[in-house]
């Protein structure tokens, strides 16, 4: 049976991946508009996909229901 996204290393990914996407849009609200922080969060979401991979080949995709 399909996990369907619900394992560890995929909850791991998408936590991430969203603290990137808020860091970033913080970035963009500020007034002027901090380049250094939106760069830190781009960096911080793209940062989730490779987070998943070494969680996966750790073992941490797989679903224990």
């Amino acid at each position: 049976m399909a996990s369907h996204g619900n394992t560890p290393a995929a909850w791991t990914a998408v936590a991430v991946a969203m603290l990137g996407f808020v860091v970033g849009s913080v970035a963009l609200l500020l007034s002027p508009i901090s380049e250094l922080m939106l760069w830190i969060g781009i960096v911080i979401a793209v940062v989730a996909f490779p987070l998943f991979l070494v969680l996966s080949k750790l073992g941490l995709n797989s679903s224990d229901h």
